[in-house]
């Protein structure tokens, strides 16, 4: 069965559906379980891991739902340019987390460190020596050696343009009908994914070993992992999304003319690339 989009004039609206408040009782039982595990509660590591269970389980069935009813024809045109309007102010959204992120090591860098290490706050801090990377003053953070663009960085990068290649191809496949290109090229996606994650897992690894490079490690330490682990975060959400297209894909789904799904995530994944080329050059290279 392949997808398709009514070209009746109406605005599909499905009936009531409980996938709303179950999902919103999953996120709950995850936000309250994480802030009693934080606090040394073992109740609470369970809750939160059942929370993260029952939601994953909830979103399932309701996009279950979703690609039923884009498969039996019940989405118009009009659904389809509110699914484009939607995923494109989500990746609105996400450039804004991300720039709060970019925005605050920018601030550490640019403005904080001169100012604190301006004549003014010498009786404050004398041994403060306002350069980049900073751990604070002396003492108050372990010593650590920061992480350089070589080699895994530099492997990551080409990994990620790579991706964006593939899913490209892959798209132009898909609209030119050619199912088995598509089928490679998202496969060839998803591994670079895989093992672009893979090697940061490996990094992370030896920036704690082999650095002593940690979250605590002042604010170097704090923003180098706040911006790579939720670009982490967000490249192994893209992947997850290109798998469950590349399924859908061997399933028969989607159409030349018709496939959004596959488009939004082709939207996520180049938009991960992008965040990551800046990752490169202001977090490894700067």
């Amino acid at each position: 069965m392949s997808s398709s989009v009514s070209k009746a004039p109406y605005y599909y609206v499905p009936a009531p559906t409980r996938h709303p408040i179950v999902t919103s009782l999953g996120l709950l039982g995850f936000g309250y379980g994480a802030s009693m595990w934080v606090n040394g509660s073992t109740f609470g590591m369970l809750l939160c891991l059942a929370g993260v269970i029952w939601t994953i389980a909830s979103l399932y069935t309701w996009f279950g739902d979703a690609i039923h009813e884009s498969e039996t024809g019940m989405n118009s045109v009009n659904v389809d340019v509110s699914y484009r309007w939607s995923m494109a102010w989500f990746i609105f959204s996400e450039i804004m987390f991300f720039g709060a992120f970019f925005s605050a090591l920018f601030y550490a860098r640019s403005i904080a460190m001169p100012w604190l290490g301006d004549i003014d706050n010498k009786l404050l801090w004398p041994d403060f020596a306002a350069t980049w990377p900073n751990a604070g003053p002396a003492g108050l953070v372990d010593s650590f050696k920061t992480m350089g663009p070589w080699p895994i960085p530099t492997i990551n990068t080409i990994l990620l343009l790579s991706s964006g290649v593939t899913v490209t191809w892959a798209h132009h496949a898909m609209r030119e009908g050619h199912r088995k290109q598509v089928i490679q090229g998202l496969a060839a996606t998803v591994a670079l994914g895989a093992i672009f994650m893979c090697f940061q897992v490996y990094e992370y690894i030896h920036a704690y070993s082999d650095l002593n490079l940690k979250l605590s490690s002042g604010v170097y330490g704090s923003t180098f992992f706040m911006l790579t682990g939720f670009h982490g975060f967000h490249v192994t959400m893209g992947a997850i999304m290109l798998a469950v297209v590349l399924f859908r894909t061997m399933k028969g789904h989607f159409t030349p003319e018709n496939h959004f799904a596959f488009e939004g995530a082709a939207w996520y994944w180049h938009f991960v690339d992008v965040v990551w080329l800046g990752l490169y050059v202001v977090v490894y290279w700067m």
